[in-house]
């Protein structure tokens, strides 16, 4: 596709990403367990959970869009789009569970898309073993994420644990796959700064 093309492909994306219409891999809801019973606090910390985790794979859909648009490698492009592909079964879930525990989405999403796309973009364009080694950086700490979310949420929970822990199994094996590219070890001052724009992002989409 020419640039014009690209740009209305990303527009529309973008769209269906921030609207929740957007496809995934059709892999089923992890939540099968009969609905448990929950106290009001319960449900309204699992929802806060939740409504962070949504916003954290609307940022994941962008970053790996913004990777994949300026990539030079074939291969690579696809590596990233499909690893996108089972973000986005993340994203429809995490939005099916906010919507069972009655939580809203954070309306600062289109800011998460907007920023991580710049920000993959940019990680991407420094070479495809910089970029896989923001893949498995980004990887590596939303699964640190997602465990101390399972240390939070309600035992009692165990339709959003189950999320959970099959949310941390593919970010796991996400960066795993990253390594296995040729993924190249980013410097600490910018995991710190990934880690520290992580933290904004979580604390913010908590409450707005």
């Amino acid at each position: 596709m020419n640039l014009l093309d690209n740009f209305i492909n990303e527009c529309d994306i973008a769209l269906k990403t921030l609207s929740f219409k957007k496809s995934g891999t059709g892999r089923s809801y992890p939540s099968s367990e009969t609905p448990s019973s929950l106290s009001k606090e319960e449900k309204n910390l699992s929802a806060q959970l939740m409504r962070i985790n949504l916003a954290g794979e609307v940022a994941a859909q962008a970053l790996y869009r913004g990777q994949a648009m300026v990539c030079k490698d074939t291969e690579i492009k696809n590596h990233l789009l499909q690893a996108g592909e089972e973000e986005t079964d993340h994203l429809i879930w995490c939005k099916k569970r906010l919507g069972e525990l009655n939580g809203k989405p954070s309306i600062l999403n289109p800011v998460w898309y907007a920023g991580s796309f710049a920000i993959g973009a940019i990680f991407g364009s420094l070479g495809e073993k910089t970029s896989l080694g923001f893949v498995e950086e980004t990887e590596k700490q939303v699964v640190k994420h997602l465990e101390r979310h399972l240390d939070k949420v309600s035992k009692n929970d165990t339709e959003t644990i189950e999320i959970l822990k099959t949310m941390r199994a593919d970010e796991d094996e996400h960066a795993q796959e990253a390594v296995e590219n040729g993924s190249e070890s980013l410097s600490q001052p910018t995991k710190k700064l990934m880690s520290f724009t992580a933290k904004v992002m979580t604390s913010s989409s908590a409450y707005i």
